[in-house]
């Protein structure tokens, strides 16, 4: 066997980007520095795709609701459910998740009719009801999976299992960025890490330049945002010695992804020390609009969360793609996920995101925003129609509700059926896939011709389902 040397003149082996990345990608703070590469100059070596047609939306905004919202609490009232609460469930109980079932449930807060278009909304989300001709509630998704990391990523990626890109990084692969000072995909991080982790925000086998920034809730939302240098001219002479320095290494080994992608890295870097700062910094917000997103109230997940909405307005303004905000981090009242104590739970994360999303929705309206921004309410699955111990829900994934708002989206409709105790969609039924065909759908793209090869596939988000749901649209 030939001995191996390691005198300085022979070069490390170069790791690739993706090798580099699966060992270091795992995590919000990696996320942060890998997101540095949202650039779309990062990915040279893909093209960015050209829209089949043209667009209803530019941007995507994801409002996701971590753990999963009671569809009968929320917005599918079921007079029957109510009328059986207390009583012994008469539908066949499918599988649950804790195995814990009790009597029918039926919803714990009152619904009130909201808009021209007579869609009811319960107590809950009295702001959210007031927008309610601006939005295409649909009853009837459904889910592959009744368990949080599974149905996470099938919500984010369209498969079951991590790996897969995210429908952010898909979007960002087909339009790109289109402020090259900011990623294309930011993730809010509202405190909640989702179940599954990083994964649900990942590029998978795209480029790595495709994967999710996550921005703190604060300002600056970037650690090392803030340049060390007194003077600027400092900065960009030591710039240009590492790219002198990179150049010189590329002469001699070649062509290096991770290094390539470092130099892009460096000069993204250098411009998001300026955007960055101005983005999150919300002071010179009026303040009509800061009450509007709720940032006076006396619940501080409310002005943690309006917070959010507020700078997801204003990075859909400077052209990022796709923005995903996730949920507060409440005492008491983790996430959605009402296994128990479904009044206490329920309330206090309705009562964080209620407003700022409606503020949201009329901020982007009143700016002509939401003509071309997608707003996407959802979480992974919904809850039982019946008891989990005394007062809590289980996981439902066989009949929900979410909804959407926005660009080419046909507002105070209700789309789909769940049966009379709000158990499983009946009419008009649809899944995850179809969610992703139809977003695909508004921002341009053919969801079957949206494709990246992979492992000698043309791979998709949809896989090899999903319809558009045209009643959707507008």
């Amino acid at each position: 066997m030939k001995k191996q040397h390691h005198c300085h003149s022979f070069g490390k082996v170069p790791t690739t980007r993706r090798g580099f990345l699966q060992q270091a990608s795992m995590g919000f703070g990696a996320m942060a520095l890998t997101g540095l590469l949202g650039d779309k100059a990062y990915g040279a070596n893909v093209e960015t795709q050209i829209p089949h047609f043209a667009p209803k939306a530019k941007n995507v905004i994801f409002l996701y609701m971590d753990g999963g919202v009671s569809q009968v609490d929320s917005f599918d009232p079921k007079p029957e459910l109510d009328k059986m609460s207390g009583q012994p469930f008469k539908m066949k109980m499918e599988p649950t998740q804790f195995d814990n079932n009790g009597d029918s449930l039926g919803t714990q807060w009152k619904f009130n009719n909201y808009g021209e278009s007579g869609i009811p909304v319960s107590d809950l989300f009295p702001h959210v009801g007031g927008c309610v001709d601006d939005l295409c509630v649909i009853r009837s998704m459904t889910s592959n999976f009744s368990e949080h990391n599974a149905a996470n990523y099938f919500l984010h990626t369209g498969h079951g299992q991590v790996g897969r890109p995210s429908m952010g990084a898909w979007t960002t692969y087909g339009l790109g960025s289109a402020n090259q000072n900011l990623p294309g995909y930011v993730v809010l991080d509202g405190g909640l890490i989702p179940s599954g982790g990083a994964g649900n925000f990942g590029a998978g086998f795209l480029p790595a330049a495709y994967q999710a920034s996550c921005f703190r809730n604060d300002n600056p939302a970037l650690a090392n945002i803030v340049p060390l240098d007194e003077s600027s001219t400092a900065q960009l002479n030591k710039l240009a010695l590492m790219r002198e320095l990179d150049q010189g290494m590329l002469a001699r080994q070649g062509a290096h992804d991770q290094l390539e992608s470092s130099i892009s890295n460096y000069e993204l870097a250098y411009r998001m020390q300026s955007a960055v700062p101005e983005l999150t910094n919300i002071d010179g917000e009026s303040e009509v609009t800061k009450k509007l997103y709720g940032l006076d109230s006396k619940f501080e997940h409310t002005q943690s969360y309006g917070r959010q909405c507020l700078v997801a307005r204003r990075l859909v303004e400077r052209g990022v793609r796709f923005v995903e905000l996730t949920c507060p981090k409440i005492d008491g009242a983790d996430r959605w996920d009402a296994h128990g104590g479904l009044i206490d739970n329920h309330s206090k994360n309705a009562l964080a995101v209620d407003q700022p999303i409606a503020g949201l929705l009329k901020d982007l309206k009143g700016r002509g925003l939401l003509e071309d921004t997608l707003v996407v309410w959802a979480g992974e699955f919904g809850r039982t129609p019946f008891a989990q111990g005394t007062i809590g829900r289980d996981h439902n994934p066989f009949g929900f509700t979410i909804w959407m708002a926005g660009a080419g989206i046909k507002g105070g409709t209700i789309y789909g059926t769940t049966d009379e105790m709000g158990y499983k969609a009946v009419e008009n039924v649809v899944d995850i896939h179809d969610l992703h065909a139809t977003i695909l759908h508004l921002l341009g793209f053919d969801h079957t011709r949206l494709t990246y090869r992979y492992s000698g596939r043309d791979m998709r988000l949809t896989d090899v389902h999903g319809h558009v749901i045209q009643d959707w649209l507008a």
